[in-house]
């Protein structure tokens, strides 16, 4: 349990295992951000696949260890764990292929909508159900995945949006059945590791150079309101809500 590592040639496959919905903790979060930069690094990695076991890609934020913690200390470092993990996937010196299946909520936007390729089983289902649980955050990813004002209605409603639509959008490159979604990744994953590694990491930066979203710095802007919510009393109404089932 944990964040997990294995090495298939030259592709790393970093792997969110937290039952029973991948919601991470805070030091899950900072995990994932060094697994992946750790894997960018290493001259003999020339692509990071990131995938999850269990029934969803990722559940966003652990609500409960930020409801039983006192004071403010889980919510600044879920946010800070966040800001990490989704920068280390964008900063990531290599492509990163998301393989989503499930559920991918709130921080998995924020993953998958940094990552370089996306391909998801036939069950993936994505969504920011952020203004739900009294916080702000992702519409910076989600609007990587989506058109603006369906990022919009999106973000305003808490819907979800499936994998084949988002295929149709071109955000995602392919929908598998759920049994075929790891070889799916692996095999765009193989061929991008096939090409020069030197050329491959120089594209990468030059594609983040060019990149008209300031993700980074979007994100962060967005995170300044959950912390006024949170002053404010909002969020922690909605989460109590949340757990509470209402």
């Amino acid at each position: 349990m944990g964040i997990l590592t294995g090495r298939d040639g030259h592709i790393e496959v970093v792997t969110v295992d937290f039952p029973p919905v991948n919601a991470l903790p805070v030091q899950g979060w900072f995990d994932l951000a060094d697994a992946i930069t750790r894997a960018g690094r290493d001259p003999a990695v020339h692509v990071v696949i990131l995938r999850a076991e269990g029934r969803g890609f990722n559940a966003g934020v652990d609500i409960k260890e930020i409801q039983r913690t006192a004071g403010y200390d889980a919510l600044v470092g879920a946010n800070r764990g966040c800001y990490a993990a989704f920068g280390a996937v964008y900063d990531c010196q290599v492509p990163v292929v998301a393989a989503v299946h499930g559920f991918c909520l709130g921080g998995g936007i924020g993953l998958a909508g940094n990552a370089d390729v996306i391909v998801a089983a036939e069950d993936a289902t994505f969504g920011v159900p952020e203004v739900d649980r009294g916080a702000l955050g992702a519409a910076t990813h989600l609007a990587r995945l989506v058109p603006q004002h369906l990022m919009r209605t999106l973000y305003f409603t808490a819907r979800k949006i499936t994998a084949a639509e988002l295929h149709a959008h071109g955000s995602v490159y392919r929908v598998v059945p759920r049994a075929e979604l790891d070889e799916a990744a692996l095999e765009i994953a193989r061929d991008i590791a096939a090409k020069d590694p030197r050329v491959i990491r120089a594209a990468k930066e030059a594609l983040n150079g060019i990149d008209t979203q300031q993700v980074h710095r979007s994100y962060r802007f967005e995170q300044g309101f959950t912390f006024e919510l949170n002053l404010l009393g909002a969020s922690d109404e909605a989460r109590e809500e949340f757990l509470n089932g209402r």
